[in-house]
C-alpha cells in the first residue's frame, strides 16, 4: 500500500477541511451588506434567509424604525440588509433595514411628487415661519408658512400635534429635503389662481408691501396683484449689502417696505430690499486697487483678525497675523490700512495695516 504524503493526509480540522477542497469560509462582518429573502414575519421579529447557518433576524428597535417598510414586504421579497452584530449569543445574525427603507421611502415620495396623490403627515413643531411635520417611513419634512391654508389661519402652531393632508412639493434625497403644502389639498382652486398670476409677474418687477409677519431669519411679505394678495418672502441675507443681525429690531409686522422679485421657482415667491440699490461690490477693483492706501472703521474684533469697514457694504479683514502685539484696535477706531488682496467672486478683500516707522499702526 502506497504511504500517504503530508498532502493527503486524513484533514484534522475544518479549515483543513476547507483547504483540501479549495473552499473558503465566508465570515459575516459588521457593517457588511447583503441581499437577503424575507423568511417570516413573527411578533416583534422579522427573519430573513441570508444563505449562512446563521439565522438573520431584525428585531424589536431596529424592527420598529422601519415598520412602515416592513408592511409592504411579503415572504419571499428580496430586501438589502446591513449586518448588525454577526453572531449574537442565541447564535442569530442581527441585520438593518435603514438602508433598503431609507431608498423605499425616498421612492414613494418621488411617486407621489409625480402623481400629485395626498398622503397624511402629523404635525411635529412650528419653526423657521412653517410647520416640521413626521412623514411616512418616520422622515421629518416642513409645510413652508406660505403653504398653510386658511383652515389653520396660516398659523404652524395650530397645526402641531395633528394629521394633516398634504401633497408633496419637493423631495432632494441629496439634501435629505422633503417639503409639503396642505393648501394644495385644502384650497386648491386658490393656489391655481395664485399661481396663474405668479407665472405672469417678471424677475425684477418692483412692488410695494406689507410685512405680515417678522422672523429673525427673514420678512414674510405680500404684494397685491390684481387686487389678489400673494405671499413672499425676503430673506435676511437679501435685506442689506451690510451684514444684519436683529430683523426683529430693524422691521415690525404692519410696516411697508419696498422689494424687488428676485426668483418665483416652484410657484414661492422671494424678495430682496438690497436688489434696489446697487451692489456696492460692482467696480471694486477700480476704487480699491491692490497696495493703495485707503481709510477705514474696525466694525467687528475677532480671534482672526478685525473686520474693516471701507465704505457700507465693503468689508475687508486685517488677519491676526498681521497685528502686532502693541497695536489696540477698538471697535469703531479709524485705522489707516491698504489693500492687500482682493477675490471678487469669493468678495473677499483682505487689508494690511498701514505701519509708522516704530512700526505702530496708524489710527485716528
Amino acid at each position: 500500500m502506497p504511504k500517504k504524503t503530508k498532502k493527503d493526509k486524513e484533514p484534522q480540522t475544518m479549515d483543513e477541511l476547507l483547504a483540501q477542497s479549495g473552499e473558503k469560509l465566508h465570515g459575516l462582518k459588521r457593517g457588511e451588506f447583503l441581499t437577503g429573502t424575507i423568511a417570516e414575519k413573527k411578533g416583534s421579529t422579522l427573519y430573513i434567509d441570508i444563505g449562512f447557518k446563521n439565522e438573520g433576524i431584525v428585531a424589536g428597535r431596529e424592527l420598529a424604525r422601519v415598520a412602515d417598510f416592513v408592511s409592504q414586504l411579503k415572504l419571499g421579497d428580496q430586501v438589502e440588509v446591513q449586518v448588525r452584530v454577526p453572531e449574537n449569543e442565541r447564535g442569530q445574525t442581527l441585520l438593518s433595514l435603514r438602508k433598503a427603507a431609507a431608498n423605499s421611502a425616498w421612492w414613494f415620495f418621488e411617486e407621489k411628487i409625480k402623481t400629485k396623490e395626498e398622503i397624511e403627515v402629523s404635525g411635529r413643531e412650528e419653526s423657521h415661519g412653517g410647520l416640521v411635520v413626521i412623514a411616512p417611513f418616520g422622515l421629518l419634512g416642513f409645510i413652508p408658512g406660505s403653504q398653510i391654508g386658511s383652515k389653520y389661519n396660516q398659523d404652524p402652531n395650530q397645526m402641531v400635534g395633528r394629521k394633516i393632508k398634504v401633497q408633496v412639493l419637493e423631495v432632494d434625497r441629496e439634501k435629505n429635503r422633503l417639503v409639503f403644502s396642505e393648501r394644495l389639498v385644502s384650497e386648491p382652486e386658490t393656489v391655481e389662481e395664485e399661481q396663474k398670476l405668479i407665472e405672469a409677474i417678471k424677475e425684477g418687477k418692483e412692488f410695494k408691501a406689507k410685512i405680515v409677519r417678522v422672523e429673525p431669519f427673514g420678512l414674510f411679505v405680500q404684494i397685491k396683484v390684481d387686487q389678489k394678495l400673494l405671499d413672499g418672502l425676503v430673506h435676511i441675507s437679501e435685506i442689506s449689502w451690510e451684514k444684519v443681525d436683529n430683523l426683529p429690531g430693524i422691521y415690525k409686522t404692519g410696516d411697508g417696505v419696498k422689494v424687488v422679485l428676485i426668483n418665483k421657482e416652484e410657484g414661492r415667491l422671494q424678495f430682496s430690499v438690497k436688489r434696489l440699490t446697487k451692489d456696492p461690490w460692482e467696480g471694486i477693483a477700480k476704487r480699491y486697487p491692490v497696495d493703495k492706501h485707503f481709510k477705514g472703521e474696525i466694525v467687528r474684533l475677532a480671534s482672526f483678525g478685525a473686520l474693516v469697514r471701507l465704505e457700507p457694504g465693503i468689508e475687508g479683514l486685517v488677519h491676526i497675523s498681521k497685528i502686532p502685539p502693541e497695536a489696540k484696535l477698538e471697535i469703531g477706531r479709524k485705522i489707516n490700512c491698504y489693500v492687500e488682496s482682493l477675490d471678487i467672486d469669493s468678495r473677499r478683500l483682505s487689508l494690511g495695516l498701514v505701519m509708522t516707522g516704530k512700526k505702530i499702526p496708524i489710527y485716528k
